[in-house]
């Protein structure tokens, strides 16, 4: 290996490296909705730009091409001697219609940052971070003698580390998480007299978590493999603290905290279950289906929120409860000709879903639905590859509406994917 060769692979590693430190300590990916002013905000699924293309399938997805923190038993299948790279980002447009008044607004940014390296011949392994949940939302409303201003921000982030192992087509592995991250909800009483108060709840999560992943690959025939996979994470409890603080604008005054507890044991994430399965035919062309279902059980986990519900001005959390989560999603990808031209060697994706959320608001369950479509342009000069994806979803509570929201989401991602791990021969 020539020193041109190890400087550059320095260079990348340490880019890399900043790239995650940025991000861990930057603002992810902003939402703008106000559904995520409940519970813990807006959830991710751990999906990639090219696995959102085929609607967030991939806990039946192996490929030694592209990095799947869905499932960690999928870091197993990457070449002994590939380094991947994997970052994302998107911009999400927004309509939302509640009775007779619309709204738009645009939102967006940094989405994922993940890495994938062989550890031996049967084992690899991922570091990455990823969002869990994300919060973003501001809006206002007139109540006797004056207003009330709503605003969020934050969300919860997941720093991974996974390794995964295979033997005989089965698949183990298991990611080993820290998660961290502020959830701010905070409320502005504007008196029609005088005064302005700011009433503010925020969360601090500092966690340690695991999800165990399996899958099992069956060659039908030489150029057909059916792969099922399966997640699993357990129920636990979140560490960290949470408090309410209290502060009058118009004087110059601190924040005045009027309440202040530890989140052990009164709040919690839940048993989370996927399962999938996959076709792949590879030949002069290259196709893939995948179908997942995913169950998150929130109905059996505590939630106990400082606000009050017989407090009038402390509306953040009124009326909601936690139900069930499950979430539906079926995407394929399509090569035309491995060895053609270039665009018959680009990808083409495709994919749908249907999530009921964990949401449940004054009796109303929140459900979403949306398509999408991209497509994974190859580097010329190497296996990188450039994912861009269009994606329409529709947010709304049922069986009353509440506030109904559309979007219009454009994701961009890019897969580096280079040869590190090989020696060049010395003549």
């Amino acid at each position: 290996m020539n020193m041109r060769k190890v400087y550059n692979q320095a260079v990348r590693i340490i880019s890399a490296v900043l790239c995650m430190c940025w991000y861990a300590g930057a603002s992810a990916q902003q939402v703008n909705t106000p559904y995520s002013m409940y519970g813990y905000g807006v959830i991710g699924d751990r999906a990639t730009s090219m696995q959102r293309q085929m609607g967030g399938v991939g806990v039946a997805m192996n490929s030694g091409r592209q990095i799947n923190a869905m499932n960690p038993a999928s870091y197993a299948s990457i070449d002994s001697l590939t380094f991947l790279f994997d970052m994302g980002a998107d911009v999400s447009l927004l309509w939302s219609k509640e009775g007779k008044t619309r709204g738009g607004c645009v939102g967006g940014g940094l989405d994922y940052l993940t890495m994938q390296f062989p550890i031996c011949k049967y084992m690899g392994g991922s570091v990455g971070l990823v969002p869990y949940t994300s919060v973003g939302y501001a809006f206002g409303n007139s109540i006797e003698h004056g207003t009330v201003e709503n605003q969020g921000s934050g969300g919860i982030n997941i720093a991974y580390l996974g390794v995964a192992g295979t033997y005989a087509g089965a698949s183990l592995g298991v990611n080993v998480s820290y998660n961290f991250g502020n959830i701010i909800n905070d409320v502005y009483s504007n008196p029609s007299t005088v005064g302005r108060t700011l009433t503010e709840h925020v969360m601090q999560i500092r966690d340690w978590d695991i999800q165990i992943g399996a899958q099992y690959t069956a060659n039908l025939n030489r150029h057909d493999r059916m792969t099922l996979g399966m997640t699993y994470s357990p129920k636990k409890s979140l560490h960290g603290k949470t408090w309410v603080t209290l502060q009058e604008m118009t004087l110059e005054t601190k924040p005045d905290t009027i309440s202040y507890s530890r989140i052990g044991g009164k709040y919690e994430t839940p048993n989370c279950i996927g399962t999938g399965v996959s076709y792949k035919h590879e030949r002069a062309s290259r196709w893939m289906i995948e179908f997942d279902f995913m169950y998150q059980m929130w109905s059996k986990v505590k939630y106990e929120p400082l606000y009050n519900d017989d407090n009038p001005d402390q509306i953040v959390f009124r009326g909601m409860h936690f139900a069930d989560r499950s979430r539906y999603a079926i995407g394929g990808e399509w090569v035309p000709k491995v060895r053609g031209s270039y665009m018959q060697r680009n990808a083409y994706r495709i994919g749908a879903y249907y999530c009921d959320d964990y949401l449940r608001l004054q009796g109303n369950r929140v459900r979403e639905y949306g398509v999408t479509a991209g497509i994974g342009l190859n580097a010329p000069s190497d296996k990188t590859m450039i994912n861009i994806g269009l994606e329409w979803k529709q947010r709304r509570a049922y069986p009353n509406a509440l506030i109904s929201e559309n979007y219009f989401n454009i994701t961009v991602g890019v897969n580096f994917n280079e040869l590190w791990f090989w020696k060049r021969k010395i003549k």
